[in-house]
């Protein structure tokens, strides 16, 4: 079984495929060559939370795999992600994967797929709230897949909002107002149990990308605006009803779809949302494809199991 650390990810998993393994996820699930699990939660009361998520997934040459990515949380001591891939034929572990850069692109590339099937074709201002490592890929995503010539962000820490500014070419702005004013494309990346943006601020033909809340008790979206959009996309409804604290709090449903089954459409009259929560089947596809990749190198990607440092 390979092992692979975050360095190897980051090489072997460039966002552009990325975002195009998102589409062919999405595809094997409206085909029902992919099966996904929603995430499920062991919660202490030391604060510390297991988070483990499956998912099967046949890729477009009729290789079969399934997989699950499980992850240790704590507010005080951080996040540990791990990702093992399996041979659906035999059930053989075939890859043991440091997943923090895993689920940190495909998060990026399901909202670069999102946007380019949503949003303005000629969109060319991107508004962010939120400057945290999960912001970053979003930015890298939509650049992918959208003439971006201006990105503004704000979040509330002044150093890490300059920070990501400098870091992604960006210009820092004093509100959240600012940021997502006149904006085609708009990204909530935060840890808010409230929303971050008021609906007057969002104006036709905008499409927003909201993946910071995946708890039930959590949004970065007031309720009016979740009514008024056209339509919202999630990746999974049975997740959406664990996890969507976005659309859970307003018991706003009747616009919802899941994203497997859109076509690309875009109307200037009308606001769309994604309403990102991350499933495994994303992990799977993205994880079967750096396996494939390092098997390719061998004389690179062949070492055994070692211990994590």
């Amino acid at each position: 079984m390979l092992y692979l650390s975050k360095e190897d990810v980051q090489e072997l998993l460039p966002m552009p495929k990325a975002i195009g393994l998102m589409s062919g996820a999405f595809k094997a699930l409206a085909e029902g060559r992919a099966i996904n699990q929603p995430r499920r939660r062991l919660i202490l009361d030391t604060g510390a939370a297991l988070n483990s998520m499956a998912a099967s997934y046949q890729d477009s040459v009729g290789r079969n795999y399934f997989g699950t990515k499980f992850y240790s949380t704590h507010p005080r001591y951080g996040v540990h992600f791990f990702f093992v891939l399996y041979d659906a034929q035999t059930a053989r572990p075939l890859a043991w994967m440091e997943a923090n850069h895993l689920g940190q692109i495909r998060t990026g590339a399901a909202s670069g797929y999102a946007t380019d099937l949503l949003a303005n074709p000629k969109a060319n201002t991107l508004g962010v709230i939120g400057s945290g490592f999960q912001a970053r890929t979003q930015v890298q995503a939509i650049r992918a897949v959208r003439p971006i010539k201006k990105v503004r962000v704000w979040s509330r820490n002044e150093e890490k909002r300059r920070k990501f500014a400098e870091d992604c070419e960006a210009e820092a702005v004093s509100t959240a107002e600012e940021a997502v004013q006149g904006a085609q494309i708009v990204v909530t990346a935060t840890n808010s149990a409230n929303p971050v943006l008021e609906d007057r601020w969002i104006a036709p033909g905008t499409m927003i990308n909201a993946m910071g809340a995946n708890t039930a008790n959590r949004r970065e979206l007031p309720g009016e605006l979740v009514s008024r959009a056209a339509l919202v996309a999630v990746d999974s409804m049975e997740q959406a009803k664990i996890e969507a604290g976005d659309l859970i709090i307003p018991d706003s449903w009747s616009n919802v779809v899941e994203l497997q089954n859109l076509e690309r459409s875009f109307d200037p009259t009308q606001i769309t949302i994604f309403k990102s929560l991350g499933i495994c089947v994303e992990d799977v596809a993205a994880g079967a494809f750096i396996y494939e990749r390092a098997r390719a190198t061998p004389e690179r990607f062949a070492g055994p199991i070692r211990a994590t440092r």
